[in-house]
């Protein structure tokens, strides 16, 4: 039985501003949005009934009941979408690579690759509206991953204007294994909003790399400071990957505790997360390069 397999990249926040607050209480953000070829799977083989029959991978533990998992939540929309009755079927695997609450959207990144998946395996084309109305619904970071582009995010994260033309780079990411609740952060964020960033920000420099990082170095993630209170292990991370050899920036993805750094080559990012792991063994550390467009550069595969 052949299963096809959809890579869920982690979400990097290479700069996050908050801007506002809207009156239901949600926050209003200015974001550049990439991905790091760094990433869960989702699998899935043609099945009578819709289920998700196996969660594995080092964080697979941590994820909760199958049956409280985006991924089934996201196959059970999608196949009411489809207007069939009975309602379309599959066997879904869920291999986890990616740390839980961990500020690189994870679960929402598996939501996403759900769709994309399950599109292709019952030959769907459903509208667009439809489909981004579901992944709204499934979370605010689901509709960046499920277009899949670099993006710059505003709004409440809904409102996405791709991005082309970034420079090659490659990331580091580490996590010091402190779960931290986005609801958290947002409610010890204090003090006045920030004004979005300038736009050249998210485009500056097309394949110049160092116009890049330096207007990169022009912005900053609005919710480090109250991270750092739930977590002061963020501090250490951000250090060890400062200290690291050719690293081009470090910052914290959006409510953390992951931080990445940003580097020019893949040695560079290897030889600095081996580095790190090493000193640092409890935490998680990997390695992979900054992707602008996951359908292109990580296409669904068979198995």
């Amino acid at each position: 039985m052949t299963r096809l397999i959809a890579a869920a990249p982690a979400k990097i926040n290479l700069f996050l501003h908050v801007t506002g607050r809207r009156e239901d209480g949600y926050h209003l953000l200015d974001s550049l949005i990439v991905f790091a070829g760094i990433s869960d799977e989702v699998s899935a083989a043609p099945a009578g009934t819709l289920i998700l029959d196996e969660v594995t991978g080092p964080f697979g533990g941590l994820v909760g009941p199958a049956q409280d998992n985006l991924v089934l939540r996201a196959a059970e929309g999608l196949a009411r979408l489809t207007g069939r009755s009975p309602p379309p079927g599959a066997a879904l695997r869920l291999y986890k690579t990616l740390p839980a609450a961990a500020g690189i959207g994870g679960g929402s990144a598996d939501a996403a690759a759900t769709l994309r998946l399950l599109c292709a395996l019952w030959g769907l084309t459903p509208r667009g509206d439809d489909l981004e109305s579901l992944a709204r619904r499934l979370g605010a970071d689901v509709p960046v991953c499920l277009a899949g582009q670099a993006a710059r995010a505003r709004g409440i994260g809904d409102e996405l204007a791709p991005v082309a033309d970034l420079p090659p780079l490659w990331l580091v990411l580490v996590n010091p294994g402190v779960a931290v609740p986005t609801p958290a952060v947002f409610a010890r964020r204090q003090g006045a909003f920030s004004e979005p960033a300038l736009a050249a920000a998210a485009v500056a420099g097309g394949q110049d790399r160092a116009a890049f990082i330096a207007a990169l170095r022009e912005t900053r993630n609005d919710l480090l400071a109250p991270a750092l209170e739930l977590a002061p292990e963020i501090g250490d991370v951000l250090a060890a990957i400062q200290a690291s050899e050719g690293c081009l920036l470090a910052r914290m993805s959006g409510s953390g505790a992951t931080c990445f750094g940003l580097f020019g080559t893949a040695e560079e990012a290897a030889a600095a997360a081996g580095s790190i792991g090493r000193d640092a063994p409890a935490w998680w550390v990997a390695a992979g390069p900054m992707i602008s467009d996951i359908a292109a550069e990580l296409p669904l595969r068979q198995d």
